[in-house]
């Protein structure tokens, strides 16, 4: 199975192909010639399809894109769909993460349980016919009072996930972090689905 990668992101690209790697699946990059889709929709399902959408019709060929949320509870769900920019359009790992801090700090969440959280992925794969398959994958957690851990990427810093044994995201080996990731069970469901579909997704509704 070969299909476009619909996203810019290199450390996305790169637990993508980690995760699908065993799978059988082959990713093919996202021409620099493709401009960069506007993510403007309200949802992540919704992005994940701007994306993969945009890349398909480009391209002529099977794409793949995800998108991922940060919910945390305490803050009634966000940063949700806006994770990736939460402290503006332009912000780093290390602006996103801080703000999550700030934010925790100002309305007083100062233990786990008042710090759940959770990841969520919406991976999806378009092909040029319309035909698509999508599905989600979660990892439930808290927020850490403090980042801890050098690896990964984006909120893996502070990201304690119940399955982790304490240890964030940041904290654990690609190996370990993908076995329980949000990113890794959304993929693993997306290649198993694509198997038993025959590799053939349904035509988009």
């Amino acid at each position: 199975m070969r299909l476009v990668v619909a996203s810019a992101n290199p450390d996305k690209v790169a637990e993508i192909a980690a995760i699908l790697g065993p799978a059988g699946v082959e990713l093919e990059p996202r021409p620099a010639s493709v401009p960069d889709v506007v993510e403007d929709a309200d949802t992540l399902e919704g992005n994940a399809r701007l994306k993969a959408v945009a890349i398909a019709d480009a391209m002529g060929a099977a794409a793949v894109a995800d998108d991922t949320g940060l919910e945390v509870d305490a803050l009634g769900g966000a940063p949700g769909v806006f994770s990736a920019r939460y402290a503006g359009e332009d912000a780093s790992y290390a602006d996103n993460v801080a703000k999550l801090l700030a934010e925790l700090d100002r309305v007083g969440a100062a233990n786990p349980e008042a710090r759940r959280a959770r990841f969520r992925t919406v991976a999806l794969v378009r092909r040029p016919d319309g035909a698509e398959v999508s599905v989600e994958g979660t990892v439930e957690g808290h927020i850490a009072l403090a980042a801890a851990g050098e690896q990964g990427f984006g909120y893996d810093p502070v990201f304690v996930p119940d399955e982790g044994g304490g240890r964030t995201f940041a904290e654990m080996s690609a190996a370990d972090k993908h076995a329980i990731s949000h990113r890794g069970r959304a993929f693993r469901a997306l290649a198993a689905a694509m198997a038993e579909g025959g590799d053939d997704p349904e035509p988009a509704r």
